[in-house]
């Protein structure tokens, strides 16, 4: 695999054509505030770029771990089902515009890399718009649709009023959710991963002090129950989202829009064709991942609530072991659309290796721990001595292969970088709806519901052999973001 990915470097080194607009005198004329991924030693530039990364992905995993073990072990495994049925078709449902801050993330970190100032707040300004617009429609939907959609996934009887309650506080949660979501992912784009890591100290501080407040009432504040856990979720995205948005505006930060730079919130048209052109793609890589999930977890609902909860309870476990391949994709695609805006493209194959080493080391690692301390990890959530076998045994089989798995995030984010978004969702499809779905549901007459952990290393190998052939043969580096060169709007 390393001879794969060290000989992409030799080819490939040209510009493609309209990435970005070639009239960024003016904008560099200004010095950009901004961490250069352009210079420097890889190695460390990554590392340092994706730690904080890593720590705010630890931090809002945590965060949910926290709340978890509240809904668990004090309201029951039917509370926890419920909130694990809700989250994942939360996540189905937002999870393709998702795609459109993705696409903007990689558009800002070309400008900047090309020292277009400019350009960097157009598309800013665009992708807030259609961003925080769409989800303010998810939200209303979600709220009026919460019943149908947990009745469509076969949420168990027991489990199913927790989960609307829960489900509909977190709907109008979403506009705030995403619309600080967004804001992070492009100061990402542009360098910056210290300041969204406070701010999401922030934002999860707030959440562990407010859950069990809200949840089971204190003093003057009545007890809201399982609503409260959402309810917390709001309120400390509302705060953390307002207190980024006042410190930026405060620093100035190059990407605040000022004056007529507000107009840049109306929709540029070539914009907004090139986000969803490639943003779609993109999210639906998130659909695709959280589509598979709920078939997965209707499998699982069907073999009782014990192995409901095991499975949700090993989710949040599998969230932690995800975390380095996450940060480091992210950081490696960032990293990586800055060096192909600066027309440093003969660095991309060292991004791509270092990122797939240093993956390789953290995922191994944490599944390593999880797998020695499975019992102990597992008795935070869950409380029947059956439900902890089966967590212990689905971990036995899962864990090891997201180290598999990471490997196609890493290099899924550098080939992204580009501009080349349907290889890496066409490679996902293939290894969750064609091998993973298929394997759980026709090996389970022979394996039982070991079928359903055994899809897990099945598709996970596809996938890592799939995106490395793709990396080593595609014509990735070729691509671009636009079609052509967008028009500048005076």
């Amino acid at each position: 695999m390393a001879e794969a990915l060290e000989t992409s470097v030799a080819t490939g080194s040209e510009e493609p054509k309209g990435a970005l607009p070639a009239e960024a005198a003016s904008a560099a004329a200004s010095p950009l505030r901004y961490n250069a991924l352009t210079e420097g030693a890889i190695g460390k530039a990554l590392f340092v770029f994706a730690l904080p990364i890593l720590f705010g992905n630890v931090l809002q995993s945590l965060n949910g771990s926290i709340n978890s073990i509240w809904v668990g072990r004090y309201m029951g495994g039917a509370a926890l089902t419920a909130t694990s049925n809700a989250n994942t078709i939360l996540f189905f449902l937002i999870g393709s515009i998702f795609g459109v801050g993705m696409a903007g993330t990689i558009l800002v970190g070309q400008a900047v890399g090309a020292k277009n100032l400019d350009q960097a707040k157009r598309v800013v300004g665009t992708s807030a718009t259609f961003f925080v617009g769409t989800a303010v429609v998810i939200s209303i939907l979600g709220y009026l649709f919460s019943p149908q959609l947990l009745g469509k996934m076969h949420t168990p009887a027991d489990a199913l009023p927790f989960a609307i309650a829960y489900m509909r506080v977190i709907f109008l949660a979403v506009p705030l959710i995403f619309a600080f979501a967004f804001t992070t992912m492009m100061l990402r784009g542009a360098g910056d991963a210290k300041t969204p890591l406070i701010f999401s100290l922030v934002s999860v501080g707030l959440d562990v002090a407010l859950n069990p407040l809200l949840m089971f009432g204190w003093g003057p504040v009545p007890r809201f129950g399982i609503a409260g856990a959402a309810g917390a979720t709001l309120i400390a995205n509302a705060i953390a989202l307002v207190a980024l948005l006042v410190t930026l505006y405060r620093r100035d930060h190059f990407l605040c829009l000022r004056g007529e730079e507000l107009g840049y919130l109306r929709i540029d048209r070539t914009i907004l064709r090139a986000l969803i052109v490639k943003g779609v793609p993109m999210g639906l890589q998130m659909v695709l991942m959280s589509g598979s999930a709920i078939a997965m977890i209707s499998m699982v609902n069907a073999y009782g609530s014990d192995t409901s909860a095991a499975f949700g309870a090993s989710l949040q476990l599998w969230n932690y072991i995800q975390m380095p391949a996450m940060a480091i994709g992210m950081a490696a695609s960032s990293m990586a659309a800055q060096n192909v805006g600066a027309g440093r493209k003969d660095r991309l194959g060292r991004i791509a290796l270092t990122g797939v080493l240093y993956n390789l080391l953290m995922t191994g690692v944490l599944a390593a721990i999880v797998y020695s301390a499975s019992h102990q990890a597992l008795g935070l959530f869950l409380t029947t001595p059956a439900s902890m076998v089966i967590g212990e045994h689905i971990n036995t089989i899962v864990v090891w292969s997201f180290s598999l798995f990471g490997v196609s995030m890493v290099l899924s984010g550098v080939v992204r970088s580009t501009g080349a978004v349907l290889p890496p969702v066409l490679i996902l499809f293939v290894s969750l709806w064609l091998l993973r779905i298929p394997f759980a549901v026709f090996m389970r007459e022979r394996l039982g519901v070991d079928a359903i952990w055994w899809s897990f290393p099945v598709a996970s190998f596809a996938s890592m052999t799939m995106s490395t052939a793709y990396y080593r043969f595609g014509k990735w580096r070729s691509a671009s973001m636009f079609a052509k060169t967008p028009a500048t709007r005076s």
